[in-house]
């Protein structure tokens, strides 16, 4: 069993969601970055926990203290180390008796025969996202000193969506406000229908999902390998590793299977000495190699399992049926806190790709 991911950059992420601390290593990191620290915790306060109503109320400030591979202002190149303290747990809401539906409580006690730290999820919590989103951080400035943004917004929340990003033609400007806004959103009007979308799931005691977008903008092509190394591939592997997505789909997604060849091809055309697409609905993609264009995908979100409707399960302790109501602290709706979970993946492995090009250049 392996907890690393990556080809050049190495990722490890460690800790429960009721230890003493959380954490995440980075190691394969070019020497000399800057760290800007107001920016880190920015993206920190967009996925922390309790920064609306929407989220679960446990508040943690989430500010990551590095232990290594930091000296004087910069990277070092050696591994990177931060430390993100739990400071606000209520492990008494948790037994390891009953097994929430859904949840990952019956296979962790498959997987590591009752050993495992079942309080809050343990290692399986969604708060094990707060290292990758500071993973993210650190790597969003390398990307953007070579020309590479990252952004993502809210598709949709239930069956309530917007419209999608336009990756052929990318409206940067208004891409860029996205982190301004209470929530993710390309129309205006989608606040208050997403919100209306996540009170009536709070209202019902009950949880919602939904779809967030993601665009790589900036990448130049070449970066990739076709097959078990394909782009696709490596972004799907991480993204799956993020609790709560349950799909992913690039550029038109499963829409294409309902087009003709002549509808779903990306024609050609120069643009001065540069070669584009008319349209992008392999989002970027061609023979798991990038070709110029964004890289577009999206993931499912699903609705969060915790919720305080009664359900029927079945105690470890007393080996019999029972109904089960979840009380404690829990998201209504997860999505708005996972949209600096997706860009920070996508970050991670577009730097190892760019990386792993320059590795090979050289």
């Amino acid at each position: 069993m392996s907890n690393i991911f990556g080809n050049i950059l190495k990722l490890s992420i460690f800790g429960e969601s009721h230890s003493e601390a959380i954490g995440v290593v980075l190691d394969g990191l070019p020497s000399g970055l800057r760290l800007d620290f107001d920016e880190i915790q920015k993206e920190m306060a967009r996925r922390a926990p309790g920064r609306d109503r929407f989220s679960t109320p446990r508040k943690e400030a989430d500010i990551p203290r590095i232990v290594s591979g930091f000296f004087e202002g910069r990277t070092t190149g050696t591994p990177l180390c931060a430390l993100i303290e739990n400071t606000n747990t209520r492990s008494k809401d948790y037994s390891r008796g009953p097994l929430r539906p859904s949840h990952a409580d019956f296979t962790a006690e498959m997987r590591y025969h009752g050993f495992q730290d079942y309080r809050g999820g343990g290692h399986f919590s969604g708060r094990i996202t707060a290292p990758l989103v500071f993973a993210g951080a650190v790597l969003k400035p390398y990307l953007q000193a070579q020309g590479i943004e990252i952004f993502a917004h809210i598709k949709s929340i239930g069956t309530k969506s917007e419209a999608a990003f336009n990756s052929a033609h990318p409206d940067l400007a208004a891409y860029r406000k996205l982190k301004e806004q209470p929530l993710a959103v390309l129309e205006e009007s989608s606040l208050q229908t997403f919100s209306d979308e996540m009170d009536a799931a709070r209202k019902a005691q009950d949880s919602i999902g939904g779809v967030i977008e993601c665009m790589v903008y900036g990448v130049p092509a070449g970066l990739g390998s076709p097959f078990f190394d394909s782009v696709e591939s490596r972004l799907s592997a991480m993204l799956f590793s993020v609790p709560a997505v349950k799909g992913v789909e690039f550029g038109a997604g499963f829409s294409i299977a309902t087009m003709r060849g002549s509808e779903a091809n990306d024609p050609f055309y120069f643009e001065g000495d540069a070669i584009h697409t008319k349209t992008n609905n392999t989002g970027g993609i061609n023979g798991g190699i990038t070709n110029g264009m964004p890289v577009c995908f999206s993931v499912a979100i699903r609705p969060t399992p915790s919720i305080a409707q009664a359900q029927s399960t079945v105690n470890l302790i007393t080996g019999k049926e029972e109904t089960l109501a979840i009380h404690g602290r829990h998201d209504p709706c997860i999505v708005p806190r996972a949209v600096s979970v997706i860009e920070a993946v996508a970050a991670f492995v577009t730097a190892d790709l760019m990386l792993e090009a320059k590795t090979y250049a050289e």
